[in-house]
């Protein structure tokens, strides 16, 4: 699995975490709010100038999301970072390595 892919799985996740725990979505039914910026978030990893030598977007020169965009990811890895312990752990034990 490209790398790319692997963070679309991952933010596909957190998503899916956030939206059901906050909106009372159903596993894998997305809002759509929570689906708008699935497929932004997506489509930002699709365009990614730096295809599989990406780092991650907090460590990136370049910032292609829009301000509000921006601000609803931060709230969503806020929130769902931590309980990705309980959901995923593995893709947890990834994530540090990676880093």
């Amino acid at each position: 699995m490209s790398r790319i892919e692997k963070e679309k799985n991952t933010i596909n996740l957190m998503i899916d975490i956030y939206c059901r725990k906050k909106h009372g979505s159903k596993k894998g039914e997305l809002c759509e709010d929570c689906a708008e910026l699935l497929a932004y978030a997506n489509k930002r990893l699709d365009f990614c100038k730096f295809g599989e030598e990406k780092k991650f977007c907090s460590k990136c020169p370049i910032h292609c999301y829009k301000k509000d965009m921006k601000l609803k990811i931060k709230e969503v890895m806020k929130f769902s970072g931590p309980r990705l312990l309980l959901y995923s752990p593995m893709e947890v034990i990834k994530h540090v390595f990676e880093k």
